[in-house]
């Protein structure tokens, strides 16, 4: 008699001749074939004690999967591809397929990986790759499915198509609009894709296309359907809504959260030392980009003997290639880009950060994701985004009492860190003066008086256009000058204001230029005209630094409030509007009497280097404040609570000479 011990499933026991006969793989396939499921799978786990081969294993996993083991069922395909022969790249794709809807995310993309030409010509298994990238906030990487999924007659497919182009257009590209214009023809009561429909139109100043769909959303929400905006991008929401409730039910794309993780976090013991650790997590962390013209002398004033600092960078290569700044002086520096969360996660709390500080939120490139596992014991969103950081643990936002009210406090999981005078920091020492240019050096008529626009073209809304109109049309003697990007934009800015009756005489584009030139550049308008329901933040601060009053009206939420927060920081409260009319009309004052535009160019030229708005050092000074406030709270046992950062005494004297 022959015998063998049964190895693979632990058990042993002695095979007779007559035994052997029935464990065969005819045997098991006709026990599958009969929906003898648990007889096929014994029969399956002995006969894979004699042998492994593709066959066996691919029986093997259809047979777990009849049984409702699908991890079991993805396991056995794998280990069918790894037989090798002529199905092994359909076993890898099943396998990949099973992974995926058991939750084993990383197993589906390494398998995946090994098989990207397949991935390339299959709308199934793109969608779970796009998926997976898109969930690790690595969309652009998921772009190169976007057309063989938007092809797809799946409804998924084709969302999860339009979510990639979303999350990485290419404002040029038409092909991204027409990506969502499609869908929306497809589906057309769907109000999620019309949301991605307006974010495009939003982009190309496509106003008649906003114009009609707006109103199709705001009457599904006035009749109390608001579930859709769950999948509005959380950035693109402000875009359209200062309504904060709104704002908050946004969360497209933002890591999962509860409370409970909250709990979790602030049950993990730490250590404190005599310094205050700080670790900002960024991939702007190079000099051209906007946050370091506002946040870098911030970084290198910081006081080292009470604070050790660390920049958790994941900046884009090539990006960092074009910085000429010696990012030493901003801190101790952590590549981790090409890290995952966990081994991120275990950085941070190798050296024992106190307080993490979020400077992206819900912006493109951002790694929110971190803060959901408990990497520190106070966790802060910072300037990064104008508004709440839904969905992330966060303990603190830092604003000011212009952009974060008592009345925005329902709205809000994150307590309010108020700093005294302005939650914008700005760097005055890397950046130059502007240089005077005249009007006729930018190409404008000398003897006009020139309102200027230089913020984002998707901020200028049908009604912030509409107000442009009634203040050109009753102040004759002036132009707009506008800040474009691409020809369609300026074509479709022209169109909107012709047709208001805007002669095309008086309406001026502009192109962007390097940041000093287009400082100087600044020089040469009369007076900024703000956008709403989002200002002009760093563009704003910009305006400012040059020399240039601006125009913005009180908001309703963070992002439309940025501006009333930085004109009070440089002294010019009056250019803070009560509501539209009052915009309109200090506009048309304005125009009608230019000494007093003159006027408040002069305090700006007094308030510059006097004023809150560009003191970086009493900036840096007042931050500390408010992290050693944080910190004796949590030392102390106390949750988080609401925070009033005191102000220091005023100068009396220019904090700089330049």
């Amino acid at each position: 008699m022959k015998s063998l011990a049964a190895g693979n499933n632990g058990s042993a026991g002695i095979l007779t001749e007559r035994t052997l006969n029935e464990i065969t793989y005819a045997a098991a396939s006709k026990q599958y074939r009969t929906g003898h499921y648990t007889a096929s799978l014994s029969t399956l786990n002995r006969l894979l004690d004699l042998q492994r081969d593709a066959r066996t294993y691919t029986l093997l996993a259809k047979t777990l999967l009849q049984l409702g083991l699908k991890q079991e069922a993805a396991n056995s395909y794998q280990l069918a591809a790894e037989q090798g022969g002529q199905h092994a790249e359909d076993n890898t794709c099943e396998a990949i397929k099973l992974y995926f809807a058991s939750g084993e995310k990383d197993r589906a993309l390494a398998l995946a990986n090994g098989i990207l030409n397949r991935v390339r010509r299959q709308p199934d298994l793109a969608y779970i790759v796009g998926s997976l990238l898109v969930d690790r906030q690595q969309a652009r990487l998921a772009r190169v499915f976007k057309d063989l999924l938007m092809k797809s007659d799946v409804l998924e497919h084709m969302q999860l198509g339009a979510r990639i182009s979303l999350y990485t257009w290419d404002v040029f590209d038409p092909s991204d609009i027409e990506t969502a214009r499609v869908l929306l023809a497809k589906l057309p009561r769907n109000q999620s894709i019309r949301l991605m429909y307006l974010t495009f139109s939003r982009e190309h100043c496509k106003f008649d296309a906003v114009e009609r769909h707006q109103p199709i959303i705001e009457a599904a929400i006035a009749e109390g359907d608001t579930e859709f905006l769950r999948n509005d991008g959380t950035f693109f929401n402000l875009h359209w809504t200062g309504d904060e409730h709104l704002n908050q039910i946004a969360r497209s794309n933002t890591p999962f959260f509860s409370p409970e993780i909250t709990k979790i976090r602030r049950s993990v013991p730490h250590t404190w030392s005599d310094k205050i650790r700080i670790g900002y997590v960024s991939s702007d962390l190079f000099d051209r980009h906007a946050t370091m013209k506002l946040i870098r002398r911030v970084l290198e004033l910081h006081d080292r003997d009470r604070f050790e600092i660390t920049l958790f960078c994941h900046t884009d290569p090539e990006m960092l290639a074009t910085n000429q700044a010696d990012r030493s002086l901003w801190g101790d520096i952590v590549t981790i880009r090409d890290m995952e969360d966990p081994q991120v996660v275990a950085e941070i709390r190798r050296r024992g950060i106190d307080i993490l500080v979020d400077l992206k939120g819900h912006t493109v490139g951002n790694r929110t994701a971190l803060f959901n596992k408990a990497a520190a014991p106070i966790q802060v969103a910072w300037l990064g985004f104008p508004g709440s950081t839904v969905n992330v643990d966060l303990d603190y936002a830092i604003g000011d009492k212009y952009v974060l009210p008592d009345s925005s406090a329902p709205h809000y999981y994150e307590k309010f860190c108020r700093m005294p005078e302005t939650y914008q920091p700005n760097d005055p020492d890397n950046r130059p003066l502007a240089k005077q240019m005249t009007k006729v050096e930018v190409g404008l008529p000398e003897d006009a008086f020139v309102f200027a626009s230089f913020n984002a073209n998707r901020k200028i809304t049908p009604r912030v256009i509409e107000m442009w109109a009634t203040i050109l049309k009753r102040t004759p003697n002036s132009v707009i000058w506008i800040l474009k990007r691409g020809k369609e934009v300026q074509a479709n800015i022209t169109a909107k204001l012709t047709s208001l009756g805007i002669p095309a005489k008086r309406i001026f584009f502009m192109s962007q230029l390097e940041f000093d030139l287009h400082l100087n550049r600044i020089t040469a308008a009369d007076i900024g005209l703000d956008t709403f329901p989002v200002n002009g933040h760093t563009t704003t601060s910009e305006q400012l630094w040059a020399g240039l009053p601006v125009l913005t009206l009180k908001g309703t939420n963070f992002a439309s409030r940025v501006s009333e927060s930085l004109l009070n920081a440089i002294g010019l409260p009056e250019l803070v509007a009560e509501d539209e009319e009052d915009y309109v009309q200090k506009a048309i004052e304005l125009a009608q009497n230019p000494e007093l535009a003159k006027e408040y160019r002069r305090r700006l030229e007094d308030n510059r280097l006097r004023s809150p708005l560009f003191d970086a050092e009493r900036f840096c000074r007042h931050l500390e404040t408010a992290y050693q406030m944080m910190v004796d709270r949590a030392k102390q046992g106390l949750e988080p609570d609401h925070l009033d950062v005191p102000s220091l005494p005023p100068r009396d004297s220019a904090f700089m000479v330049k």
